[in-house]
């Protein structure tokens, strides 16, 4: 059967160096593959690692769960957040999802607004 689909692709026009090594189609398919899934997710994935080695004292935050917050302490593995006055939650480092800085809080009153 695989010595008819050669012939049968030779004889359409295909060239000698595609149909004498099958493997060039899964390897590019692998490329393609890599290329456009998993690397932008480790890149993504890289860079979330670094904004939550980032929270300091201070920064407002939103959780993976969606809590809005301010970052009142920062220790190795776990952060506490003040959710409203004398209202303290301590997290894991990895649940934080964004950082809010003054530029997304100004685009998102403006968003608002609209």
């Amino acid at each position: 059967m695989i010595t008819t689909l050669l012939n049968l692709s030779t004889s359409i026009g295909a060239t000698h160096f595609a149909a004498a090594n099958p493997l060039i189609l899964p390897l590019v398919m692998i490329v393609v593959f890599w290329v456009v899934l998993i690397r932008p997710q480790q890149k993504q994935r890289k860079a979330l690692a670094y904004l939550q080695a980032a929270v300091k004292k201070g920064d407002k935050v939103i959780t993976i769960g969606g809590m809005h917050a301010t970052v009142n302490a920062v220790s190795d593995k776990t952060i506490s957040l003040k959710l409203a006055d004398n209202v303290f939650v301590k997290y894991d480092r990895v649940a934080i999802a964004t950082v809010i800085t003054a530029k997304s809080e100004i685009s998102d009153k403006k968003s608002d607004t609209k």
